[in-house]
């Protein structure tokens, strides 16, 4: 996996450079202190600090991510508010520095350039204290049936587990993805949905992995 720096710091700049120092899984292959420096270069995670020379640069985030690139904020500023806007404006992923390790680093890489949901401890945090109307209220029966199906379960198995009509599942995941139409954020697909459900904090990861690990050892379902 290869990334592209944007950090105006040079004491940043050569500590994240060490955590990608060779033999490892991900590569740094640009770094520069404005994002015009490293734009272009072809690298699956661009990484951004949101203070370049003085200047917030939150207003970039959206069109970075329009552009279609994965970004992933590496910043001091922490404020739920904070984290909630670049999540909204696309990013992938929010690492505070204050907290931010090698290892908690490269992971949270690794599964944003993989296209995998990521939640890290400044978006739990702005998730668990987010009450604005764009995040959808989902009945406690919508959010179960949501979590068994991301659980590789066919809508079969999860009527079969929930006691009720195969019919009902579809129902109630339809009417998720019709609460998240109607607050902007169209989840069209199943990742998509599992990706707004992990970053609302109705699922968490370990609910959905843990699952898939044992189902991935056993005979795949039917139907």
């Amino acid at each position: 996996m290869t990334v592209a720096l944007v950090e105006d710091h040079q004491v940043v700049v050569d500590g994240v450079r060490s955590w990608f120092g060779p033999p490892g899984p991900v590569a740094l292959v640009a770094q520069g202190p404005t994002i015009e420096s490293v734009r272009g270069t072809a690298a699956d995670v661009l990484l951004l600090d949101l203070n370049l020379n003085g200047t917030m640069v939150i207003d970039r985030v959206a069109e970075l991510c329009a552009d279609g690139q994965r970004v992933i904020v590496f910043s001091e500023h922490e404020e739920p508010e904070t984290v909630r806007t670049v999540l909204d404006a696309g990013a992938s992923a929010f690492i505070g520095k204050g907290r931010a390790t090698r290892e908690s680093c490269l992971e949270t890489i690794l599964e944003v350039a993989a296209d995998r949901p990521s939640v890290t401890p400044p978006m739990a945090q702005a998730i668990a204290t987010d009450e604005g109307p764009h995040r959808p209220q989902l009945s406690d029966k919508e959010r179960a049936a949501l979590l068994y199906w991301f659980q590789s379960m066919s809508k079969a198995s999860v009527a079969a587990r929930m006691g009720i009509k195969e019919r009902t599942v579809r129902q109630y995941i339809d009417r998720a993805r019709v609460k998240y139409a109607a607050a902007g954020r169209p989840a069209p697909t199943k990742e998509k949905l599992l990706i707004c459900a992990i970053q609302d904090g109705l699922v968490r990861p370990d609910e959905v992995t843990v699952y898939t690990s044992l189902a991935a050892q056993s005979p795949p379902e039917k139907g």
